[in-house]
């Protein structure tokens, strides 16, 4: 069975290997547009939906694999920041804060689909305006949702976590192993 990723992300591509060698990669070219009816929480799966939906179309017969992960911060998403304005704003709203990383998981084979959201409880210390302004020039955070890579500098501003790990990279993989397991009716 092919295993189609419905996902640009470099880092859930190798996020995904760790699962499995065998798929492929083919990003959804849907407009990520969030209805009013849907709730902060729920907004990743909405979207990770969309995505597998509409690669789904193109490969009938794979298991296909939507993501989506969004930064929450008091009832408000921070997506990946449009420039460094935004991107200070998010740094200097996390700072000395708690947010919750959701990353919503759609699958899609047979015309069945899957979705669930894996949530992560992740702890910043307060930061200083320095330490935004290096971490901004680095250009590290600006192809990520919140403005931050855990996996990347960003840990430095990072006490600890409650949660998965992988699930504030972009992919919670022992989550994702096991549905993927039970959809392909792989459970030893």
């Amino acid at each position: 069975m092919k295993i189609i990723l419905a996902s640009g992300s470099p880092r859930r591509k190798e996020l995904l290997s760790c699962i499995t060698e065998n798929f492929e990669v083919s990003a959804s070219d849907v407009e990520e547009i969030i209805p009013e009816n849907i709730t902060t929480l729920e907004a990743s799966e909405y979207l990770a939906r969309l995505k597998a939906e509409n690669v789904a179309e193109k490969f009938p017969d794979s298991l296909v694999i939507g993501c989506d992960t969004s930064v929450i911060l008091d009832g408000e998403i921070m997506g990946k920041p449009a420039d460094e304005n935004q991107c200070r704003e998010y740094l200097q709203k996390l700072s000395g804060k708690s947010h919750i990383v959701a990353t919503g998981c759609c699958l899609i084979l047979n015309g069945i689909s899957k979705t669930f959201t894996e949530y992560t409880k992740v702890y910043f210390r307060s930061l200083t305006d320095s330490e935004i302004s290096e971490y901004i020039t680095s250009g590290e955070p600006f192809d990520k949702a919140g403005g931050y890579g855990i996996q990347g500098k960003g840990s430095l501003f990072i006490t600890h976590i409650e949660g998965d790990f992988f699930n504030v990279v972009g992919l919670p993989v022992c989550r994702l192993n096991t549905e993927i397991k039970l959809m392909t009716g792989d459970v030893k």
